[in-house]
């Protein structure tokens, strides 16, 4: 599949992530949803045929820490917040992806960041504020929920950027499906526990199902060969699209309002990762 066409699948799926997380969490609580997805993922990554490829000298550590950072902890967290925050604000928060993925390879390469890489980091910084003040004002619950975004945003940051060497060396798959089945068992406890306060109804079980199959399975896969092969700024770039594509299902599905200073605010942060994504001159 070309370029465009894995960032088009990724953001896709990724950007109606958000609304079928609305949905099971209408039915489930956000440990059982973050659970589920995890499984349903992993069992859909160790379906594809290279899935199960020997991986000869594997970092197991390294294999470890992207598997607690590209899904244990954010797929954890996402839930959470959504529990006081819309899946429009969560959508249009991930757009600021980009920037701290370019901010968090300086720092893994020990170099400081460049004219545009700070440019970039101050205006998403202010895309950020305007898209989280007014939930901020809703009280203390919601500004919660803005910075348990943020806090799996930089996880993103990091996995995106430890991810691009093992995907380059052995592809997506073996790695995704390995990573998967370990942050399965790390979810494992938060998941079980979350059984007795939810209840089943076939909307949220679907939507789950939808979440885990889609976005933790095929969409993962997606971005990890694109991140292979553009690099992880570049790559992060497909959340561009997230924003647009989370609050139209928003407003859609869920009769979501977005206030004009955070449709500003989206913009911001969008500018702010086209700049983090520009070479120096």
């Amino acid at each position: 599949m070309p370029d465009w066409g894995l960032l088009a699948v990724a953001a896709a799926i990724w950007g109606s992530s958000f609304l079928f997380m609305a949905i099971g969490l209408d039915s489930f609580r956000p440990g059982l949803v973050t659970w589920l997805r995890v499984v349903f993922g992993a069992a859909t990554l160790n379906a594809y045929p290279s899935a199960h490829r020997p991986l000869a000298g594997i970092d197991r550590r390294r294999l470890s820490l992207v598997a607690i950072l590209w899904m244990a902890a954010p797929l954890t967290l996402f839930p959470i917040a959504q529990q006081w925050i819309s899946s429009g604000v969560t959508g249009m928060l991930n757009g600021f992806t980009p920037v701290l993925t370019a901010v968090v390879a300086s720092f893994l390469l020990g170099s400081l960041p460049g004219r545009l890489q700070v440019a970039g980091l101050l205006v998403g910084l202010m895309g950020v504020a305007a898209i989280g003040l007014p939930a901020v004002g809703e009280g203390q619950a919601a500004a919660l929920g803005v910075g348990l975004v943020l806090a799996a945003l930089l996880c993103y940051g990091f996995a995106i950027n430890l991810v691009a060497p093992l995907q380059q060396q052995y592809g997506a798959v073996p790695i995704l499906a390995r990573v998967s089945v370990i942050a399965a068992v790390l979810t494992a406890p938060y998941g079980l526990s979350s059984l007795p306060g939810s209840h089943l109804s076939w909307p949220a079980l679907a939507a789950t199902l939808a979440v885990g199959c889609l976005g933790t399975g095929i969409a993962f896969v997606a971005a990890a060969t694109l991140i292979g092969r553009v690099g992880s700024t570049r790559a992060s770039t497909l959340t561009y699209l997230l924003p647009v594509i989370a609050i139209l299902l928003g407003i859609t599905f869920r009769d979501e309002t977005v206030m004009a200073i955070q449709v500003v605010g989206c913009a911001l942060v969008l500018l702010g990762a086209f700049l983090t994504s520009r070479r120096e001159i």
